[in-house]
Parts: C-alpha cells; sequence; structure tokens
C-alpha cells in the first residue's frame, strides 16, 4: 500500500511541475519539453578543467545547449557523440556547447572517458560544488537545457536525445 502511495504521489507530483511547460511534437523526441514563456536564469555559473570560471552572461547572442552528464549514465555515453557531431555543425553560426559534468568525477577518469567516445569537439565543464542541479530542477541525467540569444531558457529534454538527428537540427537552426 505504501508503494503505491509512493508512486501517486511521485505521479501527481511530476503533472504539477510539467504544468508551467508547453510540450510540442515536433520535433518528434521523447521528454521534449519547449516553454511557452523562457526561463530567466540567474548567476549560471560552473568551471572548466583549468578551474577557470564560465558565467553564462558573457555568451549572451549566441544559441547555447548545456548537457548535464557523467561517467557512468549509460545514455550519456550513447548521447555525447552526438553532440561531439553538433559542435562541429557547419549550419549553426553561434551556438555553444557545455557538457557539464554532474558528478564531481577526477578529470582523468573525464579525459578517459572522452579518450574512449572519441570526443574531439567538445570542452570539459565541471560543477564542483553541484550546485547546477538543483538550480535547474534536474530529474536526471543526461538533461540537455536549451538557451536563447537573450540568456533564457526556452526548452529542454530529459534524458537521451540524437543531437544528429535531422528534425531536431532544422529546428534548433530557427534559433541561432
Amino acid at each position: 500500500m505504501k508503494l503505491l502511495t509512493f508512486k501517486f504521489l511521485l505521479i501527481f507530483s511530476y503533472l504539477l511541475s510539467s504544468s508551467s511547460s508547453y510540450s510540442i511534437e515536433e520535433p518528434k523526441i521523447k521528454n521534449f519539453i519547449v516553454h511557452k514563456e523562457p526561463q530567466i536564469l540567474k548567476n549560471i555559473t560552473f568551471k572548466n578543467s583549468d578551474n577557470e570560471t564560465i558565467d553564462l552572461v558573457n555568451f549572451k547572442k549566441s544559441l547555447i545547449i548545456l548537457n548535464f552528464w557523467a561517467t557512468w549514465c549509460m545514455p550519456c555515453r550513447e548521447e555525447l557523440p552526438s553532440l561531439n557531431l553538433l559542435k562541429n555543425n557547419n549550419n549553426f553560426n553561434n551556438l555553444e556547447v557545455f557538457p557539464i559534468n554532474v558528478a564531481s568525477e577526477d578529470l582523468p577518469r573525464i579525459n578517459t572517458f572522452w579518450s574512449v567516445l572519441n570526443i574531439d569537439n567538445l570542452k570539459i565543464y565541471l560543477d564542483p560544488d553541484l550546485r547546477l542541479p538543483s538550480q535547474f530542477n534536474l530529474r536526471g541525467i543526461p538533461t540537455t537545457i536549451f538557451i536563447n540569444k537573450k540568456g533564457k531558457e526556452f526548452a529542454r529534454v530529459v534524458g537521451y536525445i540524437d543531437f544528429n538527428d535531422k528534425d531536431f537540427v532544422k529546428w534548433l537552426k530557427n534559433f541561432d
């Protein structure tokens, strides 16, 4: 009985929390959410592999993709190679991609992971204080946040996405 109650509460809270977003059918991607009104973001900072602070305020006028991942996450392992290819896609003029490790993993482990997956177009970013999962109300990883040129979150995907899906790339190009 307790398990049934827990499942009901979990489903109910999910429905309540997603009511402020509008889910669209195109592109046809599971767990793809486009917000009716882009959400204002404040104080979004993280570190690069040289321990320098990256502040998203410095990237206005760019289409930004934040991808939250970890080396132990199997869907992340499947997804990151397509994100790597998207970063090098010549159809985009102002695309910034930030794959952010949110598992407090050390750089040697991440570098090995990058090497195994042949990631060569993406830099490594970290959230050493693990502030971003709560700031973005992440429900799991991978999660990808799309930020427009005004610095507002306009969409997100919770779970795996093929970043080279033709319909997705065509849709994303509208924001570049």
